[in-house]
């Protein structure tokens, strides 16, 4: 979902530079390999079975994903 309202161009050069990321520790140990590092910023319990999981990334944008 594109709540930052990026340009379709930005958007699709993010989403090429995202890999397939199947779970929670693939999105964690794909953040620590970045120079500099995406660390996981905020957990936000949805309910006892949903978070979502914030990560800073760069240019002020944040990566949110949705988890069960």
């Amino acid at each position: 979902m594109n709540r930052a309202n990026l340009l379709p161009e930005a958007l699709a050069a993010l989403a090429q530079e995202l890999p397939q990321q199947g779970t929670l520790l693939e999105v964690i140990n794909w953040g620590l390999a970045g120079r500099p590092p995406a660390l996981v910023a905020e957990v936000l319990a949805q309910d006892e079975y949903t978070h979502d999981v914030v990560m800073r990334w760069r240019d002020g944008l944040v990566l949110v994903y949705d988890t069960t």
